[in-house]
């Protein structure tokens, strides 16, 4: 079984995932996965691996994620996760669209910039006729 790469991208959280055979240990920035928190996080990074099932157990899944918020550092690991077992068994894909697109797809969205001479991006400067 080779060695299979794939990375994940969410606002500006970026995550790398190498998957290789092994036990089914899945582990996120050297930490286990039960020890990722918060508990949110964490459960949204399980979904592929749940939705997968017995499949996880062949192999461990590392995953290296930098950047962005704890939100955004998960979505961008589940969808490198996502990835990974996509690649490794086609049969997945159909199953994870159904679930939810963004398991396999990007979420391109980004801040938006705020213009000059005004302090959000869509608050206008207020006029004063007095």
């Amino acid at each position: 079984m080779k060695v299979i790469h794939n990375s994940g991208k969410r606002k500006t959280a970026i995550a790398k995932a190498t998957m290789k055979a092994g036990k089914g240990n899945v582990r996120i920035n050297s930490g286990l996965l039960k020890d990722y928190s918060p508990i949110t996080a964490r459960l949204k990074v399980m979904e592929p691996l749940i939705l997968a099932g017995d499949i996880v157990k062949k192999f461990d899944i590392s995953v290296k994620v930098s950047g962005g918020g704890w939100s955004s550092q998960a979505e961008a690991v589940r969808l490198a996760i996502g990835r990974c077992l996509v690649e490794s068994n086609k049969s997945l894909k159909e199953k994870f669209f159904k679930y939810d697109r963004n398991l396999l797809i990007a979420d391109t969205r980004r801040k938006e910039v705020c213009k000059p001479n005004d302090s959000k991006a869509r608050a206008k400067r207020q006029k004063s006729y007095r």
